[in-house]
């Protein structure tokens, strides 16, 4: 069993408790490590899904401004801190910059924005959502060391307690430290079964810098649009359903409890109230270690990244990562 409750940038990690996560310190070394994503969740039910999320005992809550349902996210939070007698230093609160507000006058203005959205007083962690700018006209360009300089600034105020990035390829995260005297407290990209990133994930453990996963459950997120080359969804998968019903877990539980034992957090998502409390559970999920080293092999076979706006955007990203 490789399962550990909390995260730690360091390769060490420390399990504690099971049923409800607190955040000791508001340091990226104590992100817990199951959190709850709010991306896709519809403005009609945000504010019942994330109250509901904390009600079942998660202390993680992330966010973006680009998901346009953070002013319902945030009453959702304040709903589930009353209804839970919890205080803000409970809970661990993660936001993004989106890319059309990467110019140094724009930085302070998203972060203003995005607290006033969730009505906070601040953040425990800003990422940088992409490693691209948009202007004005909508052409957009790689541009990162400029806006994470103003994050940086920003973060020597009460406004935020650690800042850190998501999607960057290697090259650019290398050049981001070399740039400037702030280092990623946390990057967040995908990574699943079908998506292991393990030298990835190795490099960050060697530079202390903590890994937050998204899409923890590969294709099954809507946004997807199934392709002919495409793998089974994961939660659908017959190695993930064997396991599961060995273990008695759900396939979802398993695929969170792989992502966690190998060291960093998870975020999943859901609108449906029974699937917030279902997927919690994978704190109580136990799987072995013959189980974890067949789901690591799943890529052998399957080897995908389903989130790749390239073509999109009109830059190359990923570059020198699984499946760019």
């Amino acid at each position: 069993m490789r399962l550990n409750l909390w995260i730690l940038t360091a390769p060490a990690v420390a399990a504690l408790g099971v049923d409800v996560q607190r955040p000791l310190t508001s340091q990226p070394s104590k992100i817990p490590s199951l959190g709850f994503g709010t991306w896709n969740i519809p403005k009609s039910n945000a504010t019942e899904a994330v109250s509901a999320a904390i009600q079942a005992g998660y202390r993680h809550i992330d966010c973006a401004k680009v998901y346009g349902n953070q002013i319902e996210v945030g009453k959702g939070i304040a709903d589930g801190l009353k209804k839970t007698g919890l205080d803000r230093l409970d809970i661990w609160i993660t936001s993004k910059l989106w890319n059309d507000h990467h110019t140094p006058a724009l930085v302070s203005e998203a972060l203003d924005d995005t607290l006033v959205e969730l009505g906070l007083g601040y953040l425990d962690l800003w990422l940088m959502h992409w490693p691209v700018g948009t202007d004005s006209a909508g052409n957009n360009k790689l541009d990162y060391i400029i806006p994470w300089q103003h994050m940086a600034r920003l973060h020597q105020t009460s406004k935020l307690r650690n800042i850190g990035v998501s999607n960057f390829s290697p090259a650019q995260l290398k050049d981001l430290m070399d740039n400037s005297e702030t280092k990623p407290g946390v990057h967040q990209f995908e990574i699943h079964p079908y998506l292991p990133q393990t030298d990835w994930i190795n490099f960050h453990k060697a530079h202390g810098i903590a890994v937050t996963a998204y899409s923890p459950f590969a294709n099954t997120n809507p946004t997807y649009k199934p392709r002919d080359d495409d793998p089974p969804f994961l939660l659908k998968n017959k190695d993930m359903l064997a396991i599961a019903e060995e273990r008695g877990c759900t396939t979802a539980q398993v695929a969170l409890v792989w992502g966690m034992s190998r060291g960093y957090s998870v975020i999943p998502k859901s609108s449906h109230l029974n699937h917030i409390k279902e997927n919690f559970g994978a704190l109580k999920c136990k799987l072995h270690d013959g189980d974890l080293d067949r789901i690591d092999g799943l890529s052998k076979k399957y080897l995908k990244r389903f989130n790749n706006p390239s073509k999109d955007f009109g830059v190359k990203l990923f570059e020198g990562l699984e499946d760019s």
